[in-house]
């Protein structure tokens, strides 16, 4: 048994609504390992998540892999108990008066709003992750009161409160403004240095920073470049996979770009 991936796919293909939106996917995912999956919209990247969730199936045929923690076949439950997915979707489903630290708590319970049944116990965890992940300014706070960044952060925090071994960023800066994407891309950057086993999914090349291990190209449902950051980073690739023609400039923690 190989304990070291939490996902292995190999020869995967998948179709939704007659369509095919994973084609032949060779990918293992590390534990402990921060990714980066970067493409343009409509790649094919947010249906690798399907396919990591279940909310997708692989084709059947000769040679197919597909194992997620070791196994074929997983239980649901099993699997969200060990992976936790934060998309837009889940902003329409919070109260909107809830205030933080009863969100942080209502991830212990699987609901979107205030757990009256919560016990000390919880308090206390949600505490503890208020303090670890610097949320105190923002603990007392109604979410609808807050920046979206704060707003992304806050469901990224209420991800990680049953202490998954996974956690699937999907799109997390699409929408911010400028502001709010800094407060974000910082807040993810310290995440990264916590152990959890980071899977993130983006066009925004600005998310990507010196404490990502590793950064994977995707193009028409097709991985085209996997490699370290500084490897293969470059304005050649960026400018091959996005169709366009910028230069990229490399600092100390990630790249700008130059048209």
């Amino acid at each position: 048994m190989n304990n070291t991936y939490w996902f292995e796919a190999r020869e995967v293909d998948s179709y939704k609504n007659g369509y095919q939106v994973i084609k032949n996917l060779n990918v293992k995912f590390k534990l402990k390992e921060s990714v980066i999956i970067l493409g343009p919209n409509g790649s094919g990247k947010s249906s690798i998540v399907d396919l990591i969730n279940r909310n997708l199936y692989p084709v059947e045929k000769d040679n197919k892999i597909l194992r997620i923690f070791n196994k074929e076949l997983i239980d649901i439950w099993e699997l969200r108990a060990k992976i936790s997915t934060v998309n837009n979707e889940i902003k329409k489903r919070i109260y909107p008066n809830i205030k933080v630290i009863d969100l942080l708590i209502s991830g212990l319970y699987g609901c979107y709003c205030k757990v009256n049944s919560s016990n000390k116990n919880d308090v206390k965890l949600a505490n503890n992750l208020i303090k670890s992940m610097s949320l105190q300014n923002i603990a007392e706070k109604e979410f609808f009161c807050l920046s979206d960044g704060e707003k992304q952060f806050a469901l990224i925090a209420r991800a990680i409160i049953k202490n998954p071994i996974v956690l699937i960023l999907d799109e997390p800066t699409i929408n911010l403004d400028l502001k709010s994407q800094i407060f974000l891309t910082d807040k993810i950057q310290k995440l990264t240095n916590t152990g959890i086993s980071i899977l993130c999914i983006t066009h925004d090349i600005n998310l990507i920073n010196k404490n990502f291990n590793r950064v994977i190209f995707l193009k028409d449902r097709i991985i085209v470049e996997d490699g370290n950051p500084y490897q293969i980073i470059n304005s050649k690739n960026i400018n091959n996979l996005f169709d366009v023609n910028i230069k990229l400039k490399e600092h100390d923690n990630g790249w700008d770009i130059l048209r």
